[in-house]
């Protein structure tokens, strides 16, 4: 099989002119590294394979879908010798054209917590698989409206892969509490991943979250507690240990340098809150994953 895989630099290029890229799996690449990129991913592929998606690991073995996020960090180890399938880069401003496209990369194939990878029949195997090579195909053509064609597939992908768990609906927003935890949720799923020591994250408290968002916090705390049965510090706290445990597991920063990214001004208040949180500390995921 021709090599139709490309180095990183390759699809930052492709996507800084195009903002997507559709090729088709080698069945000699390598597993996927961790890297931090701005863009979307669907992959079908076959064969045996063990994901790192955050903070959880799942060992496939046959067809899947694989939907990634750019702001969730994954790495995929390939078991098997020999792998075919295609993949699909994208960013997100290039699906987010409507109102329709944006509910989608909220579903839970792309959400913190949601359904990353779906196992595929044969037939659903063949049928995304077509959608791919047309995909393909399209993308080297010189039709002029190849872009919405291309974004019309994508979105295709997506309502087949939702269609497989009818449980799973979008969320409705009836009443001011669940809008202001939905825009709450988002906020601060915006802010990861962190890609740099640089840029530590800026919305680290509820009253932080209240101020951006121009309510008292109290009324905050009540909404996301009654939509979601938690406390707002809860949502925060479970996500700052999420990415904490992706930047422990897939960079080389010291634990000094993820502590000021992720907003602690000392490292002890760090390892004092990571402790609290999951009984152990930061040193012992990291040398777990050596």
């Amino acid at each position: 099989m021709k090599n139709n895989d490309v180095s990183t630099s390759d699809f930052n290029s492709e996507l800084k002119m195009k903002s997507f890229k559709v090729y088709q799996v080698d069945s000699n690449a390598s597993g996927h590294r961790y890297s931090r990129k701005d863009f979307y991913k669907i992959s079908l592929t076959s064969g045996e394979y063990i994901f790192h998606y955050a903070d959880r690991s799942f060992k496939t073995d046959g067809p899947i879908l694989f939907f990634a996020n750019p702001r969730i960090p994954y790495s995929c180890e390939i078991v098997t010798p020999t792998i075919d399938g295609y993949a699909c880069l994208f960013t997100e401003d290039f699906l987010k054209l409507s109102a329709r496209s944006e509910s989608l990369l909220q579903s839970p194939l792309f959400k913190t917590g949601g359904t990353p990878i779906l196992n595929l029949s044969k037939e659903q195997q063949e049928s995304i698989s077509t959608i791919f090579q047309k995909m393909i195909a399209d993308q080297d053509s010189s039709y002029a409206f190849k872009d919405e064609l291309i974004r019309n597939y994508i979105n295709l992908i997506i309502h087949e892969a939702l269609k497989m768990h009818p449980s799973e609906n979008p969320p409705k927003h009836s009443n001011a509490a669940e809008r202001i935890t939905s825009v709450f949720l988002e906020l601060l799923e915006r802010q990861f991943p962190i890609e740099s020591t640089e840029r530590p994250l800026e919305l680290k408290t509820a009253q932080d979250f209240a101020k951006i968002l121009s309510v008292h916090t109290n009324y905050l705390n009540s909404s996301v507690k009654e939509v979601t049965g938690k406390p707002t510090t809860a949502h925060i706290a479970e996500r700052i240990i999420s990415e904490a445990k992706a930047l422990l597991q897939h960079t080389d920063w010291n634990i000094a340098e993820i502590a000021y990214a992720l907003g602690f001004e000392y490292p002890t208040y760090f390892n004092n809150f990571f402790k609290k949180k999951t009984g152990y500390i930061p040193k012992s995921v990291r040398a777990a994953n050596l």
